[in-house]
C-alpha cells in the first residue's frame, strides 16, 4: 500500500472521530505548515481568514508550547478574541488539540464535534492518528537526480515531449520519473509535487 492510499485511510478515521471537522497543518515551519488536511466548515474558515484568528489563536499556541493531547476546555492560555466561542457558535463547540514533533517541524491538530466532549480514548486514537501523519509526511531530504530534473523542466514551462527531448528519454519515461518525484513527495499532482519540492528547498 502506498504513503498515500495509507494517508487517505488515516484522514478517513479522522473524519469519523470528528463529525463536526479537523484541521492538521503538518511540520509547521517558518510559521506555515508544509502540507495542510482540513474539513472545517467553509464559513468558519472565511471567517477566521477575515479576522486573522490564526495570530491569536489560543489552540496553535497551546501546539506549539508543548507536545501532547487536550481537550479546547482545558487549554488555559487566554482566549482574548474568543476565538473558541466563536467556533462553537459555527457548530464547533468541543475540541481536542494534539501538538506532535520538534519546534522546529511542529505538527497541530484540531478536532471538533457539536454534541459532547470527547472521551479519553477518543483523544488517544486521535493523537495516535496525528503521530501517523506526522510521521508518514515527514519531508524527504532529497529528490533523485532525474527526479529533480524532471520536475524543473516541467516547473519551466516544458511539455511533456519537449522536457523528455532535453533529456534524451522517451515521453513514457519522463512520466515514470515525475510518478516516483509525486510519490516521493506524497503529491497528487505534478504541480502539487513543484510546490512541495520548493517549499522543501529541493528544487
Amino acid at each position: 500500500m502506498s504513503k498515500t492510499i495509507g494517508i487517505d485511510a488515516t484522514l478517513r478515521e479522522l473524519e469519523l472521530l470528528s463529525p463536526a471537522g479537523y484541521f492538521v497543518g503538518l511540520h509547521i515551519r517558518f510559521a506555515a505548515p508544509l502540507i495542510t488536511y482540513q474539513t472545517y466548515s467553509q464559513e468558519w474558515n472565511d471567517y477566521y481568514t477575515e479576522n486573522a484568528f490564526a495570530l491569536r489563536d489560543p489552540m496553535i499556541a497551546w501546539g506549539f508550547s508543548v507536545e501532547g493531547s487536550t481537550r479546547w476546555s482545558a487549554i488555559e492560555i487566554p482566549d482574548t478574541f474568543n476565538i473558541l466561542g466563536s467556533a462553537a457558535d459555527f457548530g464547533m463547540k468541543y475540541g481536542a488539540s494534539v501538538s506532535v514533533g520538534p519546534i522546529k517541524s511542529r505538527t497541530i491538530a484540531g478536532a471538533t464535534r457539536a454534541d459532547r466532549e470527547f472521551t479519553d480514548s477518543e483523544i488517544e486514537r486521535i493523537s495516535n492518528l496525528i503521530h501517523i501523519l506526522h510521521r508518514e509526511t515527514e519531508p524527504p531530504e532529497s529528490l533523485t537526480d532525474a527526479q529533480r530534473e524532471a520536475l524543473q523542466l516541467i516547473a519551466d514551462g516544458n511539455r511533456h515531449a519537449a522536457a523528455a527531448a532535453k533529456l534524451g528519454i522517451s515521453e513514457s519515461a519522463l512520466k515514470a520519473r515525475l510518478t516516483s518525484a509525486r510519490n516521493r513527495l506524497l503529491a497528487r499532482t505534478t504541480a502539487e509535487a513543484i510546490q512541495r519540492a520548493k517549499d522543501y528547498r529541493l528544487l
